[in-house]
């Protein structure tokens, strides 16, 4: 676990600003006859104007994996996380789509902040609405948790809480929050739901985080497909991805990445 500096905490809340305001227009570009190709060519020009580079290009998982070979995470309905943008992949009306963005600000030695959100193309139905509001409701329950002297395992449990309550949805529990900053993945990994083996990790000031809740409108699991990458809902059910980097203070937290017409 890596706490950080005053300095890295400013650079971390001017990167997150930028971040959002590339996210908002990111957003606003998604609409039916557009391709994922081109929304990721525009966020890595909008990165690099506002000073930064795309963290998600080149990243290995591991050393022997196949670096990811895009700015953004283009995730489309049944897809819950990095899926690679295509020129040949056209949003149409009725879809949802997830971006899933990183930018290390300023370009040197600069930090990590981490983004995403799902967006409604055209109309959409009101079952796939409400996926989208819990989804997103979700991560502020979970968002609100993050403060010095509780648990980690207290995002999980209000994440959790909130979603079960809206009805019957899956918490995907193969993919986790984590910390960032320094890395695009640090410690501590933070679950979308309850586990109790996380009460005695406690956030403390300097510490920054990722929240991510996942849900989908069927079952829990999921799959890797044969891209090495994307992975979708084994179900073929919708998803839904949001989230925000937030930065642990005496007082509470900082979410550093809101977008400037962000409504919560």
């Amino acid at each position: 676990m890596k706490f950080k500096s005053e300095e890295d905490i400013k650079n971390l809340i001017e990167g997150g600003k930028r971040m959002g305001e590339v996210l908002e227009m990111l957003a606003a570009l998604c609409r039916p006859g557009v391709s994922t190709f081109e929304i990721d060519k525009e966020a890595e020009k909008l990165i690099r104007k506002a000073g930064g580079k795309p963290a998600f290009k080149g990243y290995k998982t591991h050393v022997s994996d196949r670096p990811f070979p895009a700015t953004i995470c283009a995730s489309l309905n049944t897809e819950v996380v990095h899926g690679i943008p295509r020129k040949n992949v056209i949003l149409k009306d009725g879809d949802i789509f997830s971006i899933d963005i990183g930018m290390q600000w300023p370009v040197s030695d600069g930090l990590i902040t981490d983004t995403a959100l799902t967006v409604p193309i055209g109309n959409i139905s009101d079952k796939t609405r409400k996926l989208l509001d819990v989804t997103r409701r979700s991560l502020e329950k979970g968002l609100a948790a993050v403060k010095p002297g509780n648990s980690v395992a207290s995002v999980g449990r209000a994440i959790e809480s909130y979603v079960k309550s809206e009805g019957s949805y899956g918490i995907v529990r193969d993919l986790v929050g984590h910390g960032v900053g320094h890395a695009v993945h640090e410690d501590p990994y933070i679950p979308n739901y309850y586990d109790k083996n996380l009460e005695s990790m406690k956030f403390e000031p300097g510490m920054v985080v990722a929240i991510e809740p996942m849900i989908a409108i069927g079952d829990w699991r999921v799959v890797t497909m044969p891209d090495g990458w994307t992975i979708k809902m084994a179900d073929n059910s919708l998803s839904a991805h949001f989230e925000h980097t937030v930065v642990v203070t005496k007082d509470g937290n900082i979410v550093v990445t809101r977008r400037p017409h962000e409504t919560l």
